[in-house]
């Protein structure tokens, strides 16, 4: 299982992706969620992956591969990020559609995936785009800053009570951490190390990119902290009574 997040503020963009694949509980691994697209002063996307693994990694390899030729439509010649979701969501239903015709028709396999895509490309604003498994795609607005991917429900409480538009860059990773904290407690399917980024509006530039591992300091104590401040809030609600 996996479970990323992705937000769309007044200041930019935040990311945040595990990297645990689950095949039963024999077979786990890792692997990077998300991709960043980046040509400098021109555009950085984001690409973060739930879903079947072989499909995800062909969409990557795809876009990856056809941005080395001029021969096809690829994501460094799209002029926003509407048409890049567009591109992409019609690569995910070209590997679907590829791999689904070579099964049996009684295979069960489901080779469905959910991509968040975001970004910036020169001459708008950052943008934030959730595309469904059947290639159609839904964009972040002001009332919905945010979208997740995955399993999402034990970290999705978290972002409802603290996230709003004109949450700032470093809060909003920090909400993240701790949601996807939330979900490494209740949930062995999704785990560490984590994959984030924070990209500053208009700066064109992708170097807020960094690995979160079990020992990184700044992640150990904001859930050691938050652990202790919900133990401590908790000990102070009035008992209930009958």
């Amino acid at each position: 299982m996996t479970y990323c997040v992705a937000m769309c503020l007044s200041d930019g963009l935040v990311f945040a992706s595990d990297s645990r694949t689950n095949a039963g509980v024999d077979h786990i691994a890792t692997f990077k969620k998300l991709h960043v697209i980046h040509r400098d002063k021109d555009r950085v996307l984001v690409l973060q992956s739930a879903g079947n693994l072989a499909t995800t990694q062909s969409i990557v390899s795809l876009l990856e591969t056809r941005m080395r030729s001029d021969s096809e439509p690829n994501l460094l010649q799209v002029s926003t990020l509407y048409d890049a979701a567009t591109l992409v969501g019609a690569t995910l239903r070209e590997v679907i559609d590829r791999d689904s015709r070579m099964q049996q028709h009684a295979s069960t396999t489901n080779f469905g995936c959910n991509l968040l895509l975001g970004g910036q490309i020169a001459g708008e604003a950052p943008r934030l785009f959730h595309i469904y498994p059947e290639g159609n795609f839904i964009e972040a607005t002001r009332d919905t800053p945010y979208f997740q991917i995955g399993e999402s429900k034990y970290g999705k409480p978290i972002i409802d009570r603290v996230l709003t538009r004109e949450t700032t860059l470093e809060q909003a990773m920090c909400c993240a951490l701790i949601s996807i904290d939330s979900t490494l407690r209740s949930n062995l399917s999704v785990g560490l190390p984590l994959d984030v980024m924070i990209y500053r509006a208009d700066s064109f530039d992708d170097s807020g990119q960094r690995r979160v591992t079990e020992d990184d300091p700044y992640f150990a104590t904001i859930r050691k902290a938050w652990s202790e401040g919900l133990q401590n809030t908790f000990r102070q609600l009035p008992p209930f009574s009958l």
